[in-house]
């Protein structure tokens, strides 16, 4: 197995840095001390993670916030967010897949973070009281317009993607 693949036309290590705990307990708030998260994602750089995976969901907001902080304008490194999951408080998770909720995500996604393009945007959980195509087909409008280089799925069966590859090209 090679030690890297191609993600967004980039070359990216199989390895790399899931930044959901940089937030507080439960996943919720700004962790006790954000300065050695901030810390923390630059020496993961330095020694080659080159692939972060986030979401807006973290904190809510807090964790790319940090990684913006921190390593913004990311050179070399591929940011990944998903959007799909509200919170109502700590280690409170609900789907939301409606299409203008995820559109809206998106659009904080790009601020936060810094970007014109999201490189990788997933789908957080697939809300099962949206019609699943309606999901799929916004994230390729997405696509399409530019706010995003490349679509992903997270916790999904093999049947999901099959139906969401009909509707967009699926990383």
């Amino acid at each position: 197995m090679r030690d890297t693949f191609s993600l967004a036309g980039r070359e990216v290590h199989r390895l790399g840095f899931g930044a959901m705990r940089l937030t507080g307990p439960g996943i919720w708030g700004y962790p006790s001390d954000p300065e050695s998260c901030r810390a923390l994602l630059r020496r993961a750089v330095e020694l080659g993670v080159d692939f972060i995976d986030t979401a807006d969901s973290y904190g809510p907001n807090v964790s790319e916030e940090l990684i913006a902080s921190a390593l913004h304008p990311y050179a070399g490194v591929t940011i990944a967010t998903k959007a799909g999951l509200v919170r109502t408080g700590p280690n409170a998770w609900a789907p939301c897949g409606r299409p203008e909720y995820l559109r809206q995500q998106c659009e904080l996604s790009l601020r936060r973070l810094g970007q014109e393009a999201l490189d990788l945007f997933q789908l957080h959980r697939i809300d099962p009281t949206v019609d699943a195509a309606e999901q799929f087909g916004l994230l390729r409008e997405l696509l399409d317009e530019g706010k995003v280089r490349a679509v992903g799925l997270s916790e999904v069966q093999v049947d999901e993607i099959a139906a969401a590859r009909a509707v967009v090209e699926i990383t």
